[in-house]
């Protein structure tokens, strides 16, 4: 009996620009996060904007992109800039500090 093996999971990091701090954006972000499974961090950014770094499988990470470019009500997302990055194996999703 074989076993499918499951991909490799991925990581990207994302700089999410316009009115997407004191809206809940954060809370979004790590509630969708959460509910995918998988693992990172999000952060405003002294500059302005969210910090955004998730890894887990791929349909995932493109999910949580679908949702950092729409945000919660309040939120106005003007862009979403991605970078992808090899994984660092980390397990949890957070909320940090700016």
């Amino acid at each position: 009996m074989s076993q499918l093996s499951q991909p490799p999971p991925q990581r990207f990091s994302a700089h999410v620009h316009g009115r997407v701090q004191g809206v809940g954006y954060r809370v979004f972000v790590d509630s969708k996060a959460r509910a995918l499974g998988l693992a990172g961090s999000v952060r405003n950014l002294r500059a302005g904007g969210v910090w955004v770094e998730a890894e887990g499988p791929r349909e995932h990470l493109d999910a949580l992109l679908t949702a950092l470019r729409k945000g919660p009500p309040a939120a106005r997302v003007q862009r979403v800039d991605v970078t992808w990055e090899t994984p660092r194996g980390v397990t949890h999703f957070e909320i940090g500090s700016s």
